[in-house]
């Protein structure tokens, strides 16, 4: 075969990919039109009985979503905390950093900010629109350095924070582990421990290339995480996927992939791996490669409806081109499509993902809009950000009343 057969063949294995997801969903997409004076009239698909709304489209990068008790919402973006109040449409500075504020977690009356280097805690007062970053306090110190510079925090069920952390490249051998010098302390998610003189960093899930966001069941409290595969295999290997972690959990990368059926060893590492193939845990649900899943949450009974109740939402974040053009960043009519997507658990034990809003890219590969944080808001409607295309702001799926 070809290297052009063979470009064109892989083309259509991403397709068969996608078509495979998306068979099963039950529930039917209506067509939107959707219009907004920047990017003019796109046409989107939902679920029947729900409509998609922008709410503000003058945010910078905007990341991953926090709700506080009395209904505010946080956004960390590129270089800010966003603070929106009900209905979200208006945001304000909260705070301007020097360094990248990801994300966002608030207990009780602690705020905490995660960097790429430090996690900074902050009083909470609901009443305050903007906090001095001379007030900041560095809670503890993270593993640092170049490549997969986003950290998620979030409050668990047992009232610890938790921190997510990715390696720095396909190949790093880094893992989250004690034995590990203290940068090279990465892929995965850390618990802290603060039950000592000083915060300490202790190993919760670990071989997790880039699990950019993660969240808890509610009926089981068992964590979940979006996590990024490696690009040095192509672009239809190996999936990315949807991974269930439990404490002290290893996942396998670098030294491990999964290729949708079975582990395999990487051969790009050559160093031991730190625990066997047969205690790797295996990924419970999958996406095409390359699709970037970045945010996730868990619809908690209560909100949007029973479609959507106890299922996890993932933001799928989209790919670069997979067939070259002549130019460097190849054909864009080839990139796998941003989308939003639900992890249904009714389909236990393997878990089928189902689209949940398409049409953020047309067929020329020109997309409006990235999907990026998720998170259900007080009003228990869906709330997305989107960090490229041509927007970059804050959206809602709502149901139509």
């Amino acid at each position: 075969m070809t290297r052009a057969n063979l470009i064109t063949a892989l083309g259509l294995i991403s397709v068969i990919a996608w078509t495979a997801i998306t068979h099963a969903f039950e529930t039917p997409l209506r067509e939107q039109t959707l219009e907004h004076p920047s990017f003019g009239r796109v046409e989107v698909k939902v679920p029947e009985g729900y409509r998609l709304e922008i709410l503000n489209a003058d945010l910078d990068y905007p990341r991953m979503i926090e709700f506080a008790p009395n209904g505010d919402m946080f956004i960390g973006s590129g270089l800010q905390v966003y603070k929106l109040s009900p209905p979200y449409t208006v945001e304000t500075q909260f705070t301007l950093l020097t360094t990248y504020p990801h994300s966002v977690a608030i207990r009780n009356d602690e705020m905490f900010i995660a960097t790429t280097g430090q996690l900074y805690r902050v009083p909470y007062d609901p009443k305050q629109d903007r906090i001095d970053i001379r007030n900041l306090e560095e809670f503890v110190r993270l593993p640092g350095g170049p490549g997969h510079s986003s950290r998620t925090v979030r409050v668990g069920p047992d009232e610890a924070l938790y921190v997510s952390i990715g390696i720095s490249g396909n190949c790093s051998d880094q893992l989250i582990a004690d034995e590990y010098p203290f940068h090279h302390r990465r892929g995965g998610i850390f618990r802290i421990d603060e039950s000592g003189p000083a915060p300490r960093l202790e190993p919760f899930a670990a071989g997790l290339r880039n699990p950019v966001d993660f969240d808890w069941h509610d009926s089981t409290g068992i964590m979940y995480a979006a996590n990024n595969g490696p690009d040095h295999h192509g672009f239809d290997q190996p999936p990315e996927y949807f991974a269930k972690l439990l404490p002290n959990s290893f996942h396998g990368m670098p030294w491990f992939q999964y290729d949708g059926e079975k582990l395999i060893r990487d051969d790009c590492i050559q160093s031991q791996p730190p625990y066997a193939m047969d205690t790797v845990q295996i990924p419970i649900a999958t996406f095409p490669a390359r699709n970037a899943p970045l945010g996730m949450t868990f619809i908690p009974a209560g909100a949007m409806d029973e479609t959507f109740e106890q299922n996890a939402i993932v933001a799928l974040h989209g790919s670069w081109a997979t067939q070259p053009d002549g130019d460097f960043m190849g054909s864009a009519a080839t990139r796998r499509p941003p989308a939003v997507v639900l992890v249904d658990f009714d389909t236990e034990p393997t878990l089928k993902v189902k689209p949940i809003i398409t049409g953020f890219q047309n067929q020329r590969g020109a997309r409006w809009a990235r999907p990026a944080g998720v998170a259900v808001g007080p009003d228990g409607w869906l709330y997305i950000t989107s960090d490229g295309g041509l927007f970059e702001g804050l959206m809602r799926l709502r149901k139509i009343e």
